[in-house]
């Protein structure tokens, strides 16, 4: 089984299930105690670094000095944040991501300089020592005598206490870097957007001058030839021009053929529900479509989903030998939903192929994903999920756009 799934923001922070606290102390009772009565030297060496640091670049900001000093001290309070995350992984069972690496776009000292200066990252770390100083002072004075005068509390005075500590670690020292992260996700989506497009303008060029563009050239020359026969040999020139005539209408199918693999007319006239059946039809399994939505999605989606489709079925065609498949197409909120299973052989996955890998790769693009479950022996199961973006009415369904909305109608279409 291959799975593509939605997964967690990358800077989002989890928590291991912390035991109650009980008179008896217990493992974790004694890592928080460690932890509150070593936050008081962690404290004060974080804010004498920052306070000594900062002060001083900025002091000497006004000079060719202070600049590089600030940076240099952003530089630096990155391994503190780190060193607390670990303490805090450690001993108070709070998981927080590390932040993404910082690199300046481009080279040069004024870029790195920019660029670490602008670090949101550092300055909160920045900010953590500043503001933990009066707490972990407070903490301190106030674990180390319960220890000898308040034994049969310390459990829930400790986890009182470390509670404020993991706010402070998921406030503070949690990446801010997420909207970066995602810019370098639709960044690299991008790349596959555009390597898809150059792969199907390349295909596109290849059909034109291997099959229409070859087939139109010779059929100037047949009639170059049959109109300097036509004085001297018109039966000649008439069986010349009848052969011209087949290799027309070859040349318009493979045109038609060439416009419908880049976007077929029916689906923009008629819709995913005729538009999926036309696929079925040319199936060589029998094959029932389900298309259940009340609207028509937006043009980029819907022709996504129509070659997702036309993929999955040439598949089952030409590797599965099923003798029945099933598509059903429905959206649930902002999602829109395709679920196609064929009784066949099984045994598909990404990695033996391109067609799956670069379905997989053109849904990742629009934030979407392609689920497969195909044990060997069968059968097939291939979930693919897109976002939903409909269109205006005016645009998807040539009405006016303050007329009431149809009600949605299911469709049941077999074709064999």
């Amino acid at each position: 089984m291959t799975a593509s799934a939605h997964r967690p923001g990358a800077g989002e922070p989890h928590d291991e299930r912390l035991p109650p606290p009980a008179p008896v102390l217990g493992a974790q009772t004694w890592r928080e105690i460690v932890h509150l009565l070593s936050n008081m030297p962690v404290g004060v060496a974080g804010f004498a670094y920052v306070t000594v640091f900062i002060s001083a670049g900025a002091a000497l900001s006004f000079t060719l000095v202070g600049l590089p000093l600030l940076a240099i001290t952003l530089v630096g309070v990155r391994p503190l944040g780190r060193f607390e995350r670990a303490r805090a992984r450690k001993l108070l069972r709070v998981h927080v991501e590390e932040p993404s690496p910082l690199r300046a776009r481009e080279r040069g000292f004024l870029p790195w300089l920019w660029t670490r200066l602008r670090d949101s990252v550092a300055w909160r770390h920045v900010l953590y020592f500043f503001v933990r100083l009066p707490w972990d002072w407070l903490t301190f004075g106030l674990v180390l005598p319960a220890l000898f005068v308040a034994w049969p509390v310390l459990p829930w005075l400790t986890r009182g206490l470390t509670n404020v500590d993991r706010a402070f670690v998921r406030a503070l020292l949690s990446p801010s870097d997420e909207l970066e992260r995602r810019i370098a996700e639709l960044e690299s989506d991008r790349g596959s957007v555009v390597d898809t497009a150059a792969a199907d303008l390349r295909r596109i060029e290849r059909d034109l001058h291997d099959g229409a563009q070859a087939r139109l050239v010779a059929l100037a020359m047949d009639l170059g030839l049959a109109k300097e026969k036509l004085l001297e040999d018109p039966q000649a020139a008439a069986a010349m021009v009848g052969e011209a005539h087949g290799e027309v209408k070859l040349a318009l199918q493979e045109l038609r053929d060439l416009a419908r693999g880049i976007h077929p007319a029916i689906l923009t006239d008629r819709g995913l529900g005729p538009a999926l059946s036309s696929l079925a039809a040319r199936c060589t399994a029998d094959v029932t479509v389900t298309v259940d939505l009340d609207t028509r999605p937006a043009q980029a989606i819907e022709g996504i989903t129509y070659f997702t489709v036309s993929e999955l079925l040439q598949n089952i065609s030409k590797h599965s030998a099923a003798h029945t498949a099933r598509i059903d197409l429905w959206r649930t909120e902002d999602r829109l939903l395709l679920h196609v299973t064929d009784d066949g052989h099984g045994g598909a996955n990404t990695t033996t192929g391109t067609g799956l890998a670069g379905l997989t790769e053109r849904l990742t693009a629009v934030d979407g994903l392609l689920a497969i479950n195909s044990p060997t022996g069968g059968p097939t199961t291939i979930t693919a999920e897109l976002p939903w973006r409909g269109r205006d009415e005016d645009q998807g369904r040539g009405s006016d756009s303050t007329a009431p909305r149809k009600r949605g109608r299911r469709q049941r279409l077999r074709s064999g």
